[in-house]
Protein backbone atom coordinates (compact mmCIF):
# COMPACT_ATOMS: atom_id res chain seq x y z
CA UNK A 1 0.00 0.00 0.00
CA UNK A 2 1.29 3.44 -0.91
CA UNK A 3 1.57 5.97 1.87
CA UNK A 4 2.75 8.91 -0.26
CA UNK A 5 0.48 9.55 -3.27
CA UNK A 6 1.65 10.89 -6.60
CA UNK A 7 0.17 13.90 -8.34
CA UNK A 8 0.65 12.32 -11.77
CA UNK A 9 3.17 12.76 -14.54
CA UNK A 10 3.46 16.49 -15.11
CA UNK A 11 7.05 16.81 -16.34
CA UNK A 12 8.86 15.04 -19.17
CA UNK A 13 12.53 15.83 -19.77
CA UNK A 14 14.10 15.19 -23.16
CA UNK A 15 17.88 14.88 -23.63
CA UNK A 16 19.03 16.92 -26.65
CA UNK A 17 22.38 17.27 -28.38
CA UNK A 18 21.59 20.51 -30.25
CA UNK A 19 19.53 22.80 -28.03
CA UNK A 20 18.81 25.43 -30.72
CA UNK A 21 17.58 22.85 -33.24
CA UNK A 22 15.50 21.04 -30.61
CA UNK A 23 14.00 24.33 -29.41
CA UNK A 24 12.79 25.10 -32.95
CA UNK A 25 11.12 21.69 -33.25
CA UNK A 26 9.47 21.72 -29.80
CA UNK A 27 8.28 25.33 -30.23
CA UNK A 28 6.63 24.32 -33.50
CA UNK A 29 5.17 21.14 -31.98
CA UNK A 30 3.78 22.78 -28.85
CA UNK A 31 2.76 26.09 -30.45
CA UNK A 32 4.06 28.14 -27.52
CA UNK A 33 7.27 29.95 -26.67
CA UNK A 34 9.48 28.53 -23.91
CA UNK A 35 8.74 29.73 -20.39
CA UNK A 36 12.38 29.06 -19.45
CA UNK A 37 15.07 29.62 -22.06
CA UNK A 38 18.57 29.16 -20.64
CA UNK A 39 21.72 27.53 -22.05
CA UNK A 40 21.34 24.70 -19.51
CA UNK A 41 17.57 24.09 -19.90
CA UNK A 42 14.63 25.09 -22.08
CA UNK A 43 11.18 24.49 -20.62
CA UNK A 44 7.65 24.77 -21.94
CA UNK A 45 4.27 24.82 -20.21
CA UNK A 46 1.80 23.07 -22.49
CA UNK A 47 -1.50 21.46 -21.64
CA UNK A 48 -0.75 21.44 -17.92
CA UNK A 49 2.60 19.75 -18.43
CA UNK A 50 6.21 20.88 -18.25
CA UNK A 51 8.20 19.74 -21.28
CA UNK A 52 11.91 20.23 -20.76
CA UNK A 53 14.92 20.08 -23.07
CA UNK A 54 18.16 19.08 -21.35
CA UNK A 55 21.26 19.83 -23.42
CA UNK A 56 23.94 17.21 -22.92
CA UNK A 57 21.39 14.96 -21.26
CA UNK A 58 23.05 11.90 -22.77
CA UNK A 59 26.28 12.82 -20.95
CA UNK A 60 24.22 12.89 -17.75
CA UNK A 61 22.99 9.35 -18.39
CA UNK A 62 19.69 10.22 -20.08
CA UNK A 63 19.30 7.74 -22.94
CA UNK A 64 15.67 8.69 -23.62
CA UNK A 65 12.97 11.07 -22.35
CA UNK A 66 12.25 10.67 -18.63
CA UNK A 67 8.74 11.08 -17.24
CA UNK A 68 8.69 12.67 -13.78
CA UNK A 69 5.93 11.86 -11.32
CA UNK A 70 5.14 14.84 -9.09
CA UNK A 71 4.99 13.93 -5.41
CA UNK A 72 4.45 15.89 -2.18
CA UNK A 73 7.32 14.09 -0.36
CA UNK A 74 10.14 12.95 -2.64
CA UNK A 75 12.17 11.27 0.11
CA UNK A 76 9.18 9.20 1.28
CA UNK A 77 8.24 8.17 -2.26
CA UNK A 78 11.84 7.27 -3.13
CA UNK A 79 12.02 5.11 0.00
CA UNK A 80 8.77 3.38 -1.00
CA UNK A 81 9.81 2.58 -4.56
CA UNK A 82 13.28 1.36 -3.58
CA UNK A 83 11.78 -0.83 -0.82
CA UNK A 84 9.49 -2.28 -3.49
CA UNK A 85 12.43 -3.18 -5.76
CA UNK A 86 13.22 0.02 -7.63
CA UNK A 87 16.92 0.87 -7.90
CA UNK A 88 18.18 4.37 -7.14
CA UNK A 89 19.77 5.99 -10.21
CA UNK A 90 20.22 9.65 -9.18
CA UNK A 91 19.64 10.74 -5.57
CA UNK A 92 17.49 13.71 -4.61
CA UNK A 93 19.02 17.02 -5.69
CA UNK A 94 17.83 20.61 -5.88
CA UNK A 95 17.80 21.81 -9.50
CA UNK A 96 16.91 25.39 -8.59
CA UNK A 97 14.06 27.30 -7.08
CA UNK A 98 13.52 24.61 -4.46
CA UNK A 99 12.58 22.00 -7.08
CA UNK A 100 13.83 18.57 -6.04
CA UNK A 101 14.33 15.70 -8.49
CA UNK A 102 15.53 12.10 -8.31
CA UNK A 103 15.49 9.12 -10.65
CA UNK A 104 15.25 5.38 -10.18
CA UNK A 105 14.89 2.33 -12.41
CA UNK A 106 12.14 -0.25 -12.40
CA UNK A 107 12.97 -3.99 -12.55
CA UNK A 108 13.35 -3.79 -16.35
CA UNK A 109 15.77 -0.86 -16.23
CA UNK A 110 13.26 1.81 -17.30
CA UNK A 111 14.23 5.18 -15.84
CA UNK A 112 11.49 6.97 -13.88
CA UNK A 113 11.71 10.38 -12.27
CA UNK A 114 10.28 11.93 -9.14
CA UNK A 115 9.81 15.67 -8.70
CA UNK A 116 8.83 17.75 -5.68
CA UNK A 117 8.23 21.49 -5.76
CA UNK A 118 8.90 23.16 -2.43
Amino acid sequence: MTTSPTQGIKTVLHPVSDLAAAKDVYTALLGVAPTVDEPYYVGYEAGGQQIGLVPGGARQGMAAPVAHWHVPDIEAKLAEVTAAGGKLKDPVRDVGGGRLVATFTDPDGNVLGLLQDQ
